[in-house]
């Protein structure tokens, strides 16, 4: 399914050693993936396990075994998350940056696809080197907890977004079924008492989610009504929020 300009298996600790610690092997790193050469040895062992893919070439597939991250040496990586409609970007890795973290540390299956955005350059490390590596040099493991970290703080703001999201479509649900034709628009003759009540919700939510949806210009408040300009964009909003706003679950 994937065919690339270099194969073989992925990088892997040699008989009787510990992934690149092994025998005189070091690996020295500005970074984590601007890997240099401390020695023939290492060079060699980056040409044999070195993975190229040209533009547009998929690494990985949503399913596939989840057994070894990729470190970009150069070239650029998209990670897209499939969708109903085809896919979305999650993220663009770029040289000296790493991808597959997190399925390679729990090990299951992918959940995203990964695609050569230019002719690219890989390392590929099986878990079992990756974890060597951690232990020889923490430095490796503290930029993938920091990455990690990264993700969860975005993941729970996007689950906050969610949140005030499902308060909204509870809100948008009662303001369709109460709303009026009147003229180019339509009116919704309520209070927030009666919208807190008709949407199951407290006073305080029913009001932030009202807010929200006049900070949107999908409603607004006149003469103590409340007006919806555009009736079909206000019934879209919810599922397209919650589109956009999409869990974007590590790799």
């Amino acid at each position: 399914r994937v065919s690339s300009t270099r194969r073989g298996p992925a990088l892997r600790p040699p008989p009787g050693g510990r992934g690149l610690k092994a025998g005189p092997l070091r690996v020295e790193e500005t970074r984590m993936g601007e890997v240099q050469a401390a020695d023939p040895e290492l060079r060699r062992v980056r040409a044999q396990y070195e993975r190229s893919f040209r533009a547009g070439e998929t690494i990985f597939e949503p399913g596939d075994p989840a057994r070894e991250l990729y470190i970009v040496q150069a070239g650029e990586v998209d990670v897209l998350r499939p969708t109903g409609s085809g896919t979305r970007p999650v993220d663009r890795v770029r040289p000296g940056e790493f991808f597959g973290e997190m399925s390679v540390v729990l090990g299951g299956r992918r959940s995203v696809r990964a695609v050569a955005v230019s002719d690219a350059r890989v390392l590929e490390i099986d878990r079992e080197t990756f974890q060597a590596m951690c232990l020889d040099r923490p430095e490796i493991a503290l930029r993938v907890i920091e990455r990690l970290t990264v993700r969860v703080l975005q993941l729970e703001e996007r689950m906050g977004t969610l949140a005030v999201t499902e308060l909204i479509r509870s809100v948008v649900g009662y303001l369709i079924d109460s709303a009026a034709p009147e003229g180019d628009d339509h009116r919704v003759d309520t209070s927030l008492r009666d919208i807190a009540a008709g949407s199951g919700l407290s006073m305080l939510d029913a009001h932030r989610a009202v807010q929200e949806l006049i900070d949107l210009k999908l409603v607004r408040l006149e003469n103590d009504l409340l007006r919806v300009p555009d009736l079909e964009a206000l019934r879209r909003y919810p599922d397209e929020a919650v589109s956009y706003t999409h869990l974007t679950l590590p790799t």
